[in-house]
């Protein structure tokens, strides 16, 4: 048998239940006499259907054991992102995560850093936690660059050989350790909320949101490594600052062959928003399609900067090019936890609720009562936005002595 997986006919009674059950439609049974067909291109070997058969009729691959040592393996690796040199909550973040799963392990708590001129940089990483510091300092390395940033890193994880590799689900993170984990033949686990040693195996369990935010899976990749999952910003609590902590900072050697890129960045144009980072903001006032045009977001801008919040949008305002794909929140944009998060003029789509579900505070603004973000909206606003949202950006101004 060549399949990873296969129904064996001789044995199958066409009951359909493996279809039923299957989560990614890979199963399909044209007519109840025939057996099941098993699309390979959508089928991803996760057991649902064997597990389902009462009569034994699907045969899957056992997966395969580990092909090297994992015992070489030690250490729990932060990867420090840092844009212009200065290092990113996300890290900190990381790092007070990994220092639990570090001492949980009785391993070393380690933050790789690269970029140029930024030594001075490791002892702030030190002070959140960091036992040991990787240090790549070239020029090649001032600027992000996905390709030479993950050829760098693959030749440090074969070096150094950690057990656990954490990155930042951020626009840098998710460009770039995939390629570090296609390399080095590790498994990969992304969008995290939270993630925890199991106390038997010793693996690491990585939970995140599956099915848009459906239901929450816990993944472990026991036959690889390092572990390497990527974590969603602002659901960890930063590491403390001990200004008096001490530990070692590793300078690496990076031959040049790593460093050659197919890309060469000529010029960074910022986006000039007068807004905080959504990223980064505690409250977001986010719009949709219900505002009808670009210009109409300068209503939510006059909001969110009443209220020092930024300014995001759904997956249809982004397409509709009424604001830059920067500010979409949603499974195809970025992941928020803010505390308040306002929804304006938005219906709420699955896909833009995985994006924001975890906000302390929803606020839903939209004029259809029958609208989907209204079941997850803590507070629901039924009302024209156009007369809503001046009235609270006035009535903000006010309660906060803000000029109008």
């Amino acid at each position: 048998m060549s399949d990873p997986i296969k129904i064996l006919a001789d044995k199958c009674v066409r009951c359909g239940l493996c279809v039923k059950v299957c989560p990614f439609g890979a199963l399909a049974q044209k007519e109840r006499k025939e057996v099941p067909v098993i699309d390979l291109m959508k089928c991803t070997l996760c057991g649902a259907c064997v597990e389902a058969c009462k009569f034994d009729s699907i045969w899957m691959k056992e997966k395969a054991a580990p092909t090297h040592d994992l015992s070489a393996y030690k250490d729990v690796w932060v990867f420090a992102e840092q844009h212009d040199g200065i290092i990113q909550s996300i890290t900190f973040e990381l790092l007070g995560e990994g220092r639990k799963l570090a001492d949980a392990l009785g391993m070393k708590l380690c933050a790789v850093l690269l970029g140029h001129n930024i030594e001075s940089k490791a002892s702030e990483l030190i002070s959140r936690g960091a036992d040991t510091v990787y240090l790549a300092d070239r020029p090649e390395l001032f600027h992000f660059q996905d390709e030479s940033y993950a050829a760098v890193l693959v030749d440090m994880v074969q070096r150094h050989k950690p057990s656990i590799f954490l990155c930042g689900a951020s626009t840098i993170g998710r460009s770039m350790v995939s390629r570090v984990a296609v390399k080095v033949k590790a498994g990969l686990t992304a969008d995290c909320t939270a993630l925890a040693i199991d106390p038997n195996s010793r693996n690491l369990l990585q939970t995140r949101p599956a099915f848009g935010g459906n239901i929450m899976a816990t993944i472990e990749t026991p036959n690889a490594r390092p572990q390497m999952a990527t974590v969603r910003h602002k659901v960890m609590k930063e590491a403390e600052i001990d200004p008096h902590r001490k530990g070692r900072v590793s300078m690496e050697t990076i031959a040049d062959v790593l460093l050659k890129t197919k890309a060469h960045r000529l010029k960074f144009a910022p986006e000039v928003e007068t807004t905080m980072n959504i990223a980064e903001a505690n409250i977001i006032v986010s719009g949709g399609r219900g505002l009808q045009a670009p210009e109409n977001f300068s209503l939510l801008r006059a909001l969110a900067e009443t209220l020092g919040a930024g300014v995001g949008a759904s997956r249809a305002a982004v397409d509709a090019n009424w604001i830059p794909y920067s500010h979409q929140v949603g499974q195809t944009g970025k992941t928020v936890c803010p505390k308040i998060y306002i929804a304006v003029g938005i219906s709420g789509q699955i896909q833009h609720l995985a994006g924001m579900q975890s906000a302390d505070i929803i606020i839903a603004i939209n004029k259809d009562p029958d609208a989907p973000i209204f079941k997850m909206a803590t507070y629901g606003i039924v009302g024209d936005l156009f007369t809503v949202v001046p009235m609270l950006t006035s009535e903000f101004r006010k309660a906060l002595g803000k000029p109008a």
